[in-house]
């Protein structure tokens, strides 16, 4: 290597690292401070903010993303009297740094004899489980209802009982209704449950605790289409009764209430609606006095149920 003052020395081999190189380029989502890399970062913990929780048996732990609001109940009353109520439940989210009280104290002893799982959520978590909800820094997930299959319940009806009793609800959309009317069901006999898988509220954390805990023993089966199900109990010889506002007979003269039923409660405000009003083998009306021009769903249902479980017990 020369120079204006002639040759220089060299360095003997020692510099070769310093003439490798660094290597090929590394991609963008591997340099640091690059937006490619900044945005797989977040994707990374997005998906990892999405896996399940698990639970350490020493004390709260940081959450993950939970689950949706329509499974969870917030709120410390609310939460006290779902876990009084013995709602299935699979984690339990406290607040950071909660001011504790008689409830938190009672909240934190029921889960604990459950075994439910405690997991410490900041605000802003709580906030997304509620769905907007008061929750008081406690909130409550429950797990999805296991339903049966329509026939399977059928089944289970026919072998329980000569002349099975099914209730079958159109369009309710009120989980409060739908916990009423399983405690009604429950309490005057019926075999069980049917609701429709589209526009019609399922067993969420609400309907479970309007229940008062009878959604644990009484069965329950989703339907794909209402009406082909109730064609199919009546092929296996149960009648269709709808209860209807102006239905063709008063409840008074249900003869068909000691033999195998469906007995179909309609929606909250519109009743039932037109196909499974036509797939009914006849409608019956709650004879009512003076001015009062319907009742809420959960209480026809609950009037209907009585007079029918009081026929039935004439006949044992």
């Amino acid at each position: 290597m020369a120079g204006k003052k002639g040759p220089s020395k060299g360095t003997g081999g020692h510099g070769r690292r310093k003439l490798a190189g660094r290597g090929p380029t590394p991609k963008a989502e591997e340099r640091p401070g690059h937006p490619a890399a900044r945005r797989a970062k977040a994707a990374a913990k997005r998906t990892a903010a999405a896996q399940p929780a698990t639970a350490r048996p020493a004390g709260p732990r940081r959450s993950p993303r939970g689950p949706q609001p329509d499974e969870v109940v917030a709120g410390r009353n609310p939460v006290v009297e779902a876990l009084r109520a013995g709602i299935p439940a699979v984690a339990l989210y406290l607040a950071a740094a909660l001011d504790r009280d008689q409830r938190v104290d009672e909240i934190r002893k029921l889960a604990g004899d459950a075994e439910i799982p405690v997991l410490e959520a900041s605000r802003g978590e709580l906030d997304r489980l509620a769905g907007g909800a008061v929750h008081q820094g406690v909130a409550l997930a429950a797990r999805p209802f296991d339903y049966l299959h329509p026939d399977d319940l059928l089944r289970r009806a026919q072998e329980a009982s000569s002349a099975p009793l099914v209730v079958a609800l159109d369009g309710v959309t009120d989980p409060h209704n739908l916990g009423a009317i399983a405690r009604s069901a429950a309490a005057f006999g019926a075999d069980g449950l049917v609701v429709p898988e589209r526009r019609s509220v399922g067993v969420t954390a609400a309907a479970w605790k309007a229940s008062a805990g009878t959604l644990a023993r009484l069965p329950v089966a989703k339907a794909g289409n209402l009406v082909r199900t109730l064609a199919s109990y009546a092929e296996a010889g149960l009648m269709v009764a709808g209860l209807d506002g102006r239905g063709e007979i008063d409840l008074d003269g249900l003869e068909l209430a000691t033999g195998p039923l469906v007995l179909v409660v309609g929606a909250e405000g519109r009743g039932l609606s037109r196909l499974v009003g036509e797939r009914c083998d006849l409608t019956v009306r709650i004879p009512l006095a003076g001015s009062v021009e319907s009742l809420n769903a959960s209480v026809a249902a609950g009037v209907a149920l009585a007079e029918i479980a009081r026929r039935r017990r004439a006949l044992a």
